[in-house]
């Protein structure tokens, strides 16, 4: 006797596929760049913080212009025969885009523990200051 019963679920297979090759890409999706980075500010700085463990510093390239900081680099494999891989290995690259300019020959970069720190002074012209009122 023949089991024809894997023949009638190919067509709900197919076109779940489907769907989830033409479905647009949302902003969630955002999550699953690599490396994670946060981006804060205060008055002065720019601070940008990527978590890399893993990555030796001597394999990550950092380039900086009045408006943008690109962030590239490599994690290596380890070695051995893999039975289940979850963290991602290979090359990255991530661009952040700064809303203020920025000094970026002031700019300065420190890992410690698998997360670099990368601090960008802003420039004076837009960092706000207290105007005193005369009497």
């Amino acid at each position: 006797m023949l089991d024809f019963s894997t023949l009638y679920e190919l067509p709900k297979q197919i076109e779940r596929i489907f769907d989830e090759f033409f479905e647009p890409l949302d902003i969630s999706q955002r999550k699953f760049a690599y490396p994670p980075i946060n981006v804060v500010e205060d008055k002065d700085n720019v601070y940008v913080y990527v978590e890399l463990p893993g990555v030796n510093p001597e394999d990550v390239e950092l380039d900086i212009s009045e408006n943008s900081l690109i962030i590239k680099g490599e994690r290596k494999p380890e070695e051995g025969k893999y039975f289940r891989q979850e963290r991602p290995t290979g090359t990255f690259q991530r661009i952040i885009n700064f809303n203020v300019k920025v000094e970026k020959d002031k700019a300065k970069a420190s890992m410690k523990n698998g997360l670099l720190t990368i601090t960008i002074p802003k420039k004076e012209e837009v960092k706000s200051r207290q105007i005193p009122i005369e009497t």
